[in-house]
Protein backbone atom coordinates (compact mmCIF):
# COMPACT_ATOMS: atom_id res chain seq x y z
CA UNK A 1 0.00 0.00 0.00
CA UNK A 2 3.15 2.37 1.43
CA UNK A 3 4.11 1.29 -2.71
CA UNK A 4 1.11 2.99 -4.62
CA UNK A 5 1.05 6.08 -2.56
CA UNK A 6 4.93 6.55 -3.09
CA UNK A 7 4.67 5.87 -6.74
CA UNK A 8 2.10 7.63 -7.21
CA UNK A 9 3.47 10.99 -6.19
CA UNK A 10 6.16 9.96 -7.91
CA UNK A 11 4.39 10.30 -11.47
CA UNK A 12 4.15 13.83 -10.60
CA UNK A 13 7.75 14.60 -10.31
CA UNK A 14 9.13 12.37 -13.11
CA UNK A 15 8.91 12.70 -17.15
CA UNK A 16 10.84 10.01 -19.44
CA UNK A 17 11.23 9.85 -23.25
CA UNK A 18 12.04 6.28 -24.92
CA UNK A 19 14.14 6.23 -28.55
CA UNK A 20 13.41 2.76 -29.83
CA UNK A 21 14.97 0.83 -32.45
CA UNK A 22 18.16 3.09 -32.19
CA UNK A 23 20.66 1.41 -34.46
CA UNK A 24 23.64 0.99 -32.18
CA UNK A 25 25.06 -2.10 -29.40
CA UNK A 26 23.88 -2.17 -26.13
CA UNK A 27 27.10 -1.81 -24.83
CA UNK A 28 28.43 1.11 -26.26
CA UNK A 29 25.04 2.87 -25.12
CA UNK A 30 25.37 1.64 -21.69
CA UNK A 31 28.85 2.94 -21.16
CA UNK A 32 27.50 6.43 -21.69
CA UNK A 33 24.82 6.09 -19.48
CA UNK A 34 26.63 5.07 -16.89
CA UNK A 35 28.65 8.19 -17.29
CA UNK A 36 25.08 10.95 -16.88
CA UNK A 37 23.00 8.50 -14.70
CA UNK A 38 22.30 10.67 -11.64
CA UNK A 39 23.16 13.88 -13.02
CA UNK A 40 22.05 17.51 -13.79
CA UNK A 41 20.41 17.74 -16.97
CA UNK A 42 22.62 21.01 -17.72
CA UNK A 43 25.37 18.69 -16.41
CA UNK A 44 24.95 16.29 -18.82
CA UNK A 45 24.54 17.97 -21.60
CA UNK A 46 27.67 19.59 -21.18
CA UNK A 47 29.02 16.38 -20.96
CA UNK A 48 27.24 14.60 -24.07
CA UNK A 49 29.14 17.15 -26.52
CA UNK A 50 32.23 16.96 -25.28
CA UNK A 51 32.43 12.57 -25.00
CA UNK A 52 33.91 11.67 -28.47
CA UNK A 53 31.81 9.06 -29.19
CA UNK A 54 29.07 8.12 -31.69
CA UNK A 55 26.13 7.28 -28.85
CA UNK A 56 26.16 10.60 -27.64
CA UNK A 57 24.13 11.97 -30.39
CA UNK A 58 20.87 9.96 -30.04
CA UNK A 59 20.84 9.74 -26.26
CA UNK A 60 21.43 13.65 -26.34
CA UNK A 61 18.75 14.26 -28.22
CA UNK A 62 16.70 11.82 -25.98
CA UNK A 63 17.61 13.92 -22.84
CA UNK A 64 16.85 16.75 -24.76
CA UNK A 65 13.38 15.42 -25.70
CA UNK A 66 12.65 14.62 -22.19
CA UNK A 67 13.22 17.61 -20.81
CA UNK A 68 10.93 19.12 -23.64
CA UNK A 69 8.54 17.07 -21.98
CA UNK A 70 9.28 18.44 -18.86
CA UNK A 71 8.67 21.96 -19.56
CA UNK A 72 6.04 21.64 -22.38
CA UNK A 73 3.88 18.90 -19.87
CA UNK A 74 4.60 19.34 -16.77
CA UNK A 75 5.53 22.50 -16.53
CA UNK A 76 8.85 22.06 -14.89
CA UNK A 77 12.31 24.50 -14.74
CA UNK A 78 15.14 22.93 -16.87
CA UNK A 79 17.71 24.01 -13.77
CA UNK A 80 15.60 21.51 -11.52
CA UNK A 81 15.72 18.26 -13.22
CA UNK A 82 17.93 15.52 -12.71
CA UNK A 83 18.39 12.00 -14.55
CA UNK A 84 17.21 9.68 -12.15
CA UNK A 85 16.94 6.74 -14.21
CA UNK A 86 18.73 6.02 -17.54
CA UNK A 87 18.05 1.97 -19.05
CA UNK A 88 19.08 0.44 -21.97
CA UNK A 89 17.53 -2.78 -23.63
CA UNK A 90 17.87 -4.88 -26.62
CA UNK A 91 16.15 -4.45 -29.43
CA UNK A 92 15.05 -6.54 -32.45
CA UNK A 93 18.45 -7.53 -34.01
CA UNK A 94 18.47 -7.07 -37.63
CA UNK A 95 20.14 -9.21 -40.43
CA UNK A 96 21.01 -9.63 -43.93
CA UNK A 97 22.72 -11.94 -45.94
CA UNK A 98 26.00 -10.54 -47.95
CA UNK A 99 26.72 -12.73 -50.95
CA UNK A 100 29.69 -14.52 -50.91
CA UNK A 101 31.68 -16.27 -53.29
CA UNK A 102 30.76 -20.00 -54.18
CA UNK A 103 27.39 -18.81 -53.57
CA UNK A 104 27.60 -18.81 -50.27
CA UNK A 105 25.88 -16.06 -48.03
CA UNK A 106 27.57 -14.12 -45.07
CA UNK A 107 25.25 -13.10 -42.31
CA UNK A 108 25.17 -9.39 -41.12
CA UNK A 109 23.60 -8.99 -37.17
CA UNK A 110 22.68 -5.18 -37.15
CA UNK A 111 21.66 -4.90 -32.97
CA UNK A 112 19.45 -2.04 -32.28
CA UNK A 113 18.43 -1.16 -28.93
CA UNK A 114 15.85 0.76 -26.62
CA UNK A 115 17.11 3.53 -24.26
CA UNK A 116 14.65 5.05 -21.33
CA UNK A 117 15.53 8.43 -20.28
CA UNK A 118 13.51 9.63 -16.66
CA UNK A 119 13.92 13.09 -15.67
CA UNK A 120 12.65 13.82 -12.05
CA UNK A 121 12.33 17.36 -10.57
CA UNK A 122 14.10 18.25 -7.21
CA UNK A 123 12.29 21.18 -6.46
CA UNK A 124 9.37 20.05 -5.53
CA UNK A 125 11.64 17.75 -2.95
CA UNK A 126 13.36 20.89 -1.52
CA UNK A 127 10.22 22.79 -1.54
CA UNK A 128 8.69 19.53 0.97
CA UNK A 129 12.11 19.18 3.12
CA UNK A 130 11.73 23.33 3.55
CA UNK A 131 8.93 23.22 5.11
CA UNK A 132 9.32 20.01 7.16
CA UNK A 133 12.70 20.93 7.85
CA UNK A 134 12.13 19.80 11.88
CA UNK A 135 10.98 16.25 11.14
CA UNK A 136 13.49 15.23 7.97
CA UNK A 137 16.56 16.75 9.84
CA UNK A 138 17.11 16.44 13.49
CA UNK A 139 20.33 18.06 14.15
CA UNK A 140 18.37 21.32 13.88
CA UNK A 141 16.48 20.96 16.74
CA UNK A 142 18.37 21.82 19.80
CA UNK A 143 17.62 18.98 22.54
CA UNK A 144 18.18 19.51 25.91
CA UNK A 145 20.63 17.45 27.13
CA UNK A 146 20.99 17.44 31.09
CA UNK A 147 24.69 16.58 30.63
CA UNK A 148 25.98 19.09 28.22
CA UNK A 149 23.68 21.90 30.36
CA UNK A 150 25.14 20.94 33.80
CA UNK A 151 28.67 21.57 32.27
CA UNK A 152 27.73 24.67 30.31
CA UNK A 153 26.74 25.92 33.79
CA UNK A 154 29.72 24.96 35.48
CA UNK A 155 31.82 26.97 32.80
CA UNK A 156 29.92 29.93 32.98
CA UNK A 157 29.89 29.79 37.14
CA UNK A 158 33.43 28.98 37.81
CA UNK A 159 34.87 31.20 35.32
CA UNK A 160 37.14 28.32 33.34
CA UNK A 161 36.95 24.90 32.15
CA UNK A 162 39.87 23.61 34.26
CA UNK A 163 38.33 24.52 37.73
CA UNK A 164 36.22 21.29 37.57
CA UNK A 165 37.86 18.26 38.93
Amino acid sequence: MINKRKRKRDLYTEVYALGQHICMSTHKARRIIDQIRGRSYEETLMILELMPYRACYPIFKLIYSAAANASHNMGFNEANLIISKAEVNEGATVKKLKPQARGRGYLIKRSTCHITIVLKDTSLYEEYEESNICLKNPRWIKKRNPQICDFMICIGSSGGLWDKK
